[in-house]
């Protein structure tokens, strides 16, 4: 929301008025004085006009886990455990998924309450990486790199992916820099070059790696620098 929209309805005073009381400098988002009325405020936001409260910031939860083999990614299920199950917070039932993980798929899973935050993160249109490790039942065939890097048309969804980047670490392992989600993606593709996933890891989000002292099962609040990382598009992780 534009910020003078938001202090004319606290006011009532319309948005002309808002502008003059925005530009005298009366308004303060997040504890700084805010003089540009077309100024972007969400519910994150903490807005006073003359001192006055306009809008209580509410509380942003930003979390990275270390999900384990055998819980489902997602908010609840009536059969399964869920990664929000691990979860210790008063404020955990505003958490979404920014980005799944099959349930016997392990590695770095990011939660928030920030919607417009969390869709960055994940739209392939900002090409942020996503790096998985890869174990299969045969050896990767050294044609599978080429193959990745055309990518592969799916024709459930009437799509071709887009370039992979697939790195042959051994026999049966493997390194796969990816910058979508698509169903199963991962195991969709070594599916095409005749592998079957035996065990897969993600290591990275952007330049945000799991933490080496996050245990299974175990999660933190992510600092305002994690944050950042998450979204950087730099491959280099």
């Amino acid at each position: 929301m534009k910020l003078d929209r938001l202090i004319a309805k606290h006011r009532q005073m319309g948005r002309t008025a808002a502008l003059r009381a925005i530009a005298g400098r009366k308004v303060q988002v997040n504890g700084l004085v805010v003089a540009d009325g077309y100024a972007e405020v969400d519910r994150f936001s903490d807005v006073t006009l003359d001192d006055e409260p306009v809008q209580v910031a509410e509380r942003g939860l930003y979390l990275l886990m270390h999900k384990p083999v055998g819980w489902l990614s997602a908010t609840k299920d009536a059969q399964h455990p869920t990664v929000l199950d691990l979860i210790d917070d008063p404020d955990k039932h505003t958490l979404h998924l920014a980005g799944r993980l099959d349930r016997n798929t392990s590695g770095l899973l990011i939660l928030t309450n920030d919607g417009n935050w969390s869709k960055r993160l994940m739209a392939a249109d900002f090409k942020v990486p996503k790096v998985y490790r890869v174990e299969t039942d045969v050896p990767v065939p050294p044609e599978a790199v080429e193959a990745f890097a055309r990518g592969f048309y799916f024709h459930t969804e009437d799509i071709t992916t887009l370039p992979v980047k697939l790195e042959i670490l051994g026999e049966h392992l493997a390194r796969v820099t990816l910058h979508e989600g698509r169903y199963h993606q991962v195991k969709r593709m070594f599916h095409r070059v005749g592998c079957r996933v035996t065990a897969l890891h993600r290591g990275s989000v952007g330049m945000l790696c799991l933490p080496e002292d996050l245990k299974p099962g175990e999660w933190r609040e992510m600092t305002p620098e994690e944050r950042q990382a998450a979204l950087s598009s730099s491959e280099s992780a």
